[in-house]
């Protein structure tokens, strides 16, 4: 990932927030999903958009085109790293309310909802 990031501490989402706010089905929200396809074969969660870190020069350029930058985004990977790198790269880029997803799809299985594999 190229640009510059934000010095701002990136704000997080518990898993246990992210199922309320799935279940009241926010039509506002913009779900962001940074692992690699073969990764979102195996667990995913619906509504999220892939956007795999790996292809980041295939989408970089489109993403004030496809997603609204104020509107609020919750970003999720397997753990939570890749996606907090992801939502530094939205805040340098002017999105202002971009949200973690803190223990990624990992905690989301075994906290929210098992039927979704861990690997």
């Amino acid at each position: 990932m190229t640009g510059l990031f934000s010095s701002q501490p990136i704000r997080e989402i518990s898993v246990e927030e992210l199922q309320k706010r799935l279940l009241t089905q926010q039509s506002n929200l913009q779900l962001l999903d940074v692992r690699e396809p073969q990764e979102v074969a195996i667990a995913s969660i619906k509504g999220f958009v892939n956007l795999p870190l790996s292809q980041f020069v295939d989408w970089a350029d489109d993403i004030l085109h496809r997603f609204d930058p104020h509107a609020e985004t919750l970003v999720l990977c397997h753990h939570g790293i890749r996606s907090a790198q992801m939502c530094q790269w939205l805040v340098a880029q002017g999105f202002t309310n971009v949200k973690n997803i803190a223990g990624g799809i990992d905690a989301y299985s075994s906290r929210i909802d098992p039927s979704i594999p861990q690997y």
